[in-house]
């Protein structure tokens, strides 16, 4: 047996006893695992320079070495992100609906765990933490596939919380990290039909688009981020420049990070120079439109690939626009239904945009760096979906559950 589908098996064969634990038993699994992070600090820290120092050999650029790297202080909040997941309201067990039929049935429809989660992911360890506990919360088993990047962090940190669950209720078999880094391993995954409920991919395009594409077992995609703000006409130059400023540079490595900025052209000729002034001074490469390097003539051209392309870098696209409609079509056509902002006084435009676009988070007035679930109270998140079906934006612990119908009679036979 492949060391996926072994693992798979240990998963499934946990995802009952799990199904049977109470709220406080799941919590204190949960804080057992983040004392035990924090213990093990310095063995984490130790992994994880191997996997700095290898990606350094190999040319990684320093923005994903910045998402790969741990540090005390990122220790100490992957393991508060764990016990702020305990303290949340228990999502499965809820009575959602209670019908008492004609015929005496009495049906009710309860939430309840998904199963068996499988995550295929990329660089971050702290994701490893993330799912873990937001999957284990919520009854589920999970069977986590990281990048091999972060091959060192991920098995420290698991073989750490697994010890931990040694010494709870919880069976240590629900938490499984797949250690192959072969692409087979992912391939096999995606067709673990009976053993996995359900894969959730959280990375670049390429691996999800992968996962989506050639996927048998049902896929809760979550997208990439082309993230744009819009800066209107009515825009305050310094609310403007402040969102602008910290939707790229604040973590340009994120999904949720902007990619480009639409300019209104009436802003653009009275800002757009000393806007760009700030951005370089702040060291971002800015690719501009024709209009944008009129304005501003050291801008790079942008390129047609600039448009839908998410840099996770400190690279921004920079384009002018004639108004609100110009920059809804733009965002219709690039835009990857995550997170987009409009920056404007006018009600009647703000209004506009928060109905009309298309995305799983759209702002007026607030940088597209809070589309996250530590940010929208959600504890953690397991992903940020740009799909519609079952969740859609930060998933939090209700995504991660299902529903099940109880029907209670008294001899009722269907005639």
């Amino acid at each position: 047996m492949s060391e996926v589908r072994e693992k798979a098996a240990l998963a499934k064969g946990a995802a009952g006893r799990m199904a049977g634990l109470t709220t406080d038993q799941k919590n204190e699994a949960l804080r057992r695992m983040a004392e035990a992070l924090l213990k093990d600090t310095a063995a984490i820290l130790e992994a994880n320079a191997i996997d700095l120092q290898r990606g350094r050999d190999n040319g990684t650029s320093a923005s994903l070495l910045d998402r790969l790297a741990l540090n005390e202080a990122r220790i100490e909040g992957i393991a508060e992100g764990l016990r702020q997941v305990a303290d949340l309201p228990d999502p499965v067990g809820r009575l959602l609906e209670e019908t008492h039929r004609p015929n005496g049935l009495l049906i009710r429809k309860w939430s309840v765990p998904i199963g068996v989660i499988g995550m295929v992911y990329e660089a971050r360890p702290n994701v490893t933490v993330d799912a873990a506990g937001l999957c284990l919360k919520t009854g589920n088993a999970v069977v986590l596939r990281g990048g091999s990047a972060a091959l060192e962090s991920n098995r420290r940190i698991v073989e750490t919380m697994r010890a931990a669950l040694g010494q709870t209720a919880m069976p240590a078999e629900a938490l499984q990290l797949v250690l192959s880094s072969d692409r087979s391993s992912v391939d096999e995954m995606l067709k673990l039909n009976g053993l996995l409920d359900v894969v959730i991919p959280r990375g670049g395009r390429a691996l999800i688009q992968n996962v989506v594409q050639n996927a048998t077992v049902p896929v809760i995609e979550t997208g990439e981020g082309v993230c744009h703000t819009y800066l209107d006409r009515e825009a305050t130059p310094e609310l403007a420049t402040s969102i602008a400023i910290n939707a790229k540079v604040q973590r340009p490595s994120v999904c949720n990070a902007m990619e480009t900025l639409l300019v209104h052209r009436d802003y653009a000729v009275r800002e757009l120079p000393a806007l760009a002034e700030r951005f370089r001074e702040l060291n971002v490469e800015l690719r501009g439109c024709a209009g944008s390097r009129e304005l501003v003539p050291w801008m790079k051209a942008a390129t047609d690939a600039d448009w839908g392309t998410e840099f996770g870098d400190y690279i921004l696209a920079v384009k002018v626009v004639d108004g609100l409609d110009e920059a809804l079509a733009h965002i219709r056509t690039y835009g990857t239904l995550h997170s987009e902002c409009i920056v404007t006084e006018n009600a009647e435009n703000a209004a506009r945009f928060l109905q009309e676009v298309d995305a799983a988070a759209v702002y007026h007035n607030a940088s597209t760096r809070f589309t996250d679930g530590f940010e929208f109270g959600y504890g953690a998140e397991i992903g940020i979906s740009t799909q519609k079906l079952h969740a859609r934006g930060p998933m939090g612990l209700p995504a991660l559950t299902s529903t099940k119908f109880t029907i209670v009679g008294s001899g009722q036979i269907r005639g």
